[in-house]
């Protein structure tokens, strides 16, 4: 499990779930769909920077459908417009808690916080939500335009029932996410910072001591803040791990998961490559997992 996402937990009884009714349609005035052809791409990578334990490769081809994905992540906008239709209670709200980075705590919230052994850059904090990504104090007030976090596989489906859409496979996500170039590592080529420039919200410095942030932030940045890729999608590497509808491994019960967040640093975890690839439990949440929408056509 690279250490960006973080772990999983034991899941709810199958009564606690939330029953949401359909919505419209687009709910999402301004929503920024991108209708693309499909048709044949290589998927996948065999690169030596690849991790095959996450069945990166072997490159294969792969036909997808036509089909429209959003141009960027669901906002926190456009989730609280469908938490005001439906009254929907996140997977993080009935659990009472969700996973945080230490770093963007208070002390007073880091002190006495659990945290995994595996990755104990993370801190389980109480009463932390979608709207509340750092706990009780924190809020959304310069944050309405920034990706919704603290969502789970199942709440991003939920969302997608009632807006009429669906999650993208890994197929659809990663055919987005290329942009129509053949192989290339990130979604403009093959270089990370072109020219000196920064084309994704990722951890420079020492993880996790020490951020720069010299893409220009340390936490999420508002959707659409790094130029889009060929077929006009935004931040498909860094700034949030996105669900896809995909089972990452059946028998262990995971989803998968496409594109890297924020957290993601070359000297352990290289997932903002294309190809890349994690997965969590449907029903895991953390401040740096959210979701985009497919639509049929």
């Amino acid at each position: 499990m690279p250490g960006c996402c973080p772990p999983g937990r034991s899941p709810l009884p199958d009564d606690a779930a939330t029953a949401v009714p359909p919505g419209p349609v687009d709910p999402e005035p301004g929503g920024g769909l991108v209708t693309l052809p499909g048709g044949t791409f290589r998927m996948g990578t065999d690169d030596a920077d690849g991790f095959p334990a996450d069945h990166e490769g072997p490159v294969r081809e792969v036909t997808v459908e036509p089909f429209a994905i959003d141009a960027c992540a669901v906002t926190n906008t456009r989730f609280a417009r469908f938490v005001e239709a439906t009254g929907y209670r996140t997977d993080a709200e009935r659990f009472g808690w969700s996973y945080v980075f230490a770093a963007f705590l208070p002390a007073v919230l880091r002190r006495g916080a659990p945290r995994p052994q595996q990755a104990p850059w993370w801190c389980g904090v109480q009463d932390v939500t979608w709207s509340r990504p750092e706990g009780p104090g924190s809020d959304l007030d310069d944050r309405w335009d920034h990706p919704v976090v603290h969502v789970s596989w199942n709440d991003a489906e939920a969302y997608c029932r009632w807006a009429g859409r669906r999650l993208p496979t890994e197929a659809e996500w990663e055919y987005a996410a290329r942009g129509g170039l053949d192989q290339a590592r990130y979604p403009w080529g093959d270089e990370l910072t072109p020219d000196g420039e920064h084309r994704c919200n990722i951890w420079q410095g020492s993880f996790p001591v020490r951020n720069t942030a010299e893409d220009g932030y340390a936490g999420t940045a508002p959707v659409g803040s790094f130029p889009a890729n060929g077929y006009g999608l935004h931040d498909v590497s860094g700034n949030v791990w996105e669900w896809c509808a995909d089972w990452f491994d059946p028998a262990r019960a995971n989803r998968s998961m496409r594109g890297g967040s924020y957290l993601c640093h070359d000297s352990y975890c290289n997932r903002y490559r294309v190809a890349a690839r994690t997965a969590n439990t449907p029903d895991s949440s953390s401040g740096n997992t959210g979701f985009r929408t497919v639509a049929d056509l």
